[in-house]
């Protein structure tokens, strides 16, 4: 005979399940003795959110739901963070919480919430099992749910006298993959017409085209067209670098180097935008036509219209549109001229003798591999690296652009050197983002993690503080103290440099990855440049006609 949990354990190796993240309570042990018992390993995380965040990067990375369990009431709701950073990021996760019993009601009310519903509006679907039988059936449907576009996480419910209760065998149900719809050849054709029509042309990779199913499809494009692109902050990557064509990211929403060729295309081929992401450019009535390719319709925004759509398998479609396209765009690269100027401006500074932005974008950038992974928390220091990180391959910085929330740099970087623990992985975290989740710290070294953890240390929650002082507000209620960094890894068995000048980063990092194992590597900053470059310098720049 099985019980519900050993039915729940099967159904999650029947998906191919073989890692689940979280912090089980008593409303799951019958879950977690299943779990041992099977071959799925169960990494404990020393807070839920991490465990959410970890899961949901498994899924932007592999493709396929990562899950992550907890228990009910308080463990479910410090999920809910992590849930909407998978909802808006559209990564696919499963997220399993406990129940009290539903059969009884031995202990009243005590921790219950309606988890239900509290998770309805931060998922795509959030059902409770009320049957052990219907468990392989609802754990296929998550699955569907959380993969197909677009992707996004899923919640069971499972109560703990179902995953107790006894019953017979059922049968589960085979996975099988998800086939996507290929784009109209009338909706090929019309963008097809428009492109040969346009004067200067410009092509933009947004979130979608990150997936990694479509990435070589892209790349493919991209050199079949011969048209210039620029990336949004979530799009970085998804082509290789070498073609030349690559004209910048999208860090702010207009006014920008970029947007020099941004505001001279007549026509822009999204490839994958979500409107989650903050907006790349702006559009207006007089702007360029847009044609928007993406796994799903657009959705019309106020600064997002698109005139014409090709819907389907990105992949697909984009090879139907290159047959269409390939050797025939009279104008493919006309705003190509622009590129040296729009780059070299970007990257001015960028080896001065100061701790700037621009400084320790380059050096990280001159330390990792193509295929090493950068993992962004949230902070001034993201606009910095999507505008100045250069990208060779996909999925290789990882930041968060949709919700935008802090304390998800360290786990996602964690769930990075999990999966490929013969590559490079940085976590790159603010002082203020890296506290969030600094307990971490004890997980990455428990599971002998190779990783350096760069903090960029100005004892404020900087980014709010610039647009305080941006906006002409009073310098008020940002800054905080710091414990010393140094003993503070060493406390858990890490290791720790700080760097004091700007000729000691580089080797600095070297160091720490020559050295294995868990590395903080602590950094002030020279954030004047913040004022200086992204509004006094932007600001005189005229936009181009």
């Amino acid at each position: 005979m099985s019980k519900g949990s050993d039915l729940l354990v099967a159904a999650l190796e029947n998906e191919g399940v073989d890692r689940i993240f979280g912090i089980p309570g008593e409303e799951n042990l019958d879950v977690v003795e299943s779990i041992r018992k099977s071959s799925i390993q169960l990494v404990l995380t020393r807070h839920e959110q991490a465990a959410a965040f970890m899961a949901a990067t498994y899924g932007r990375l592999t493709g396929k739901p990562g899950v992550c369990i907890t228990t009910l009431g308080p463990g479910a709701l410090n999920l809910t963070t992590g849930a909407a950073y998978a909802l808006l990021g559209a990564m696919p996760m499963i997220l399993i919480t406990g129940q009290k019993g539903i059969l009884s009601s031995r202990q009243a009310r005590f921790q219950i919430i309606d988890v239900i519903a509290t998770m309805k509006p931060l998922t795509k679907l959030s059902r409770q099992i009320v049957s052990p039988r219907m468990i392989p059936t609802l754990v296929r449907e998550a699955f569907r749910v959380a993969q197909e576009e677009r992707p996004g996480p899923v919640h069971l419910e499972l109560p703990e006298d179902i995953a107790a209760e006894e019953c017979g065998e059922v049968a589960l149900i085979p996975p099988h993959p998800v086939e996507l719809p290929l784009a109209s050849a009338s909706a090929l054709d019309r963008a097809a017409h428009m492109v040969l029509q346009a004067e200067r042309p410009l092509v933009m990779l947004g979130a979608a085209a990150s997936r990694p199913r479509s990435t070589s499809d892209l790349a493919q494009f991209v050199l079949r067209t011969r048209i210039p692109y620029f990336t949004t902050q979530m799009g970085k990557g998804s082509v290789p670098g070498g073609s030349d064509l690559y004209m910048g990211t999208a860090a702010l929403s207009e006014r920008d180097y970029v947007h020099e060729a941004i505001d001279r295309a007549d026509l822009i081929i999204t490839i994958g935008h979500d409107t989650v992401e903050k907006p790349p450019f702006i559009m207006g009535v007089a702007g360029p036509k847009v044609i928007h390719v993406g796994y799903q319709p657009a959705n019309v925004e106020q600064v997002y219209f698109p005139q014409a759509e090709i819907i389907g398998d990105l992949g697909a479609s984009l090879r139907l549109l290159a047959d269409r396209l390939e050797g025939k765009i009279p104008n493919a690269q006309a705003l190509l001229p622009l590129r040296e100027g729009i780059l070299s401006r970007i990257a001015a500074r960028a080896t001065e003798d100061r701790l700037t932005p621009q400084r320790l974008v380059h050096d990280v950038r001159a330390v990792m591999p193509a295929d090493g992974i950068l993992a962004l928390d949230n902070g001034m220091y993201k606009i910095w690296f999507a505008r100045n990180y250069r990208t060779q391959v996909a999925n290789t910085i990882l930041l968060d652009n949709a919700l935008a929330t802090m304390g998800a740099g360290l786990p996602s970087a964690m769930m990075a050197a999990l999966l490929y623990p013969q590559r490079r992985v940085m976590a790159v975290c603010g002082d203020g983002g890296f506290m969030m989740n600094s307990q971490e710290l004890e997980t990455a070294i428990r599971l002998k993690l190779n990783l350096v953890v760069l903090i960029i240390e100005d004892h404020a929650y900087g980014m709010i503080r610039w647009k305080q002082a941006t906006e002409q507000f009073a310098d008020f209620g940002m800054s905080f103290g710091n414990p010393d960094f140094t003993k503070y890894a060493e406390a858990y068995g890490a290791k720790a440099t700080r760097v004091g000048a700007a000729s000691e980063l580089r080797a600095s990092l070297e160091h720490a990855f020559a050295g294995g194992g868990v590395h903080l590597v602590i950094v002030p900053i020279d954030y004047s440049e913040n004022k200086r470059v992204l509004v006094d310098e932007l600001r005189e720049r005229v936009p181009a006609a």
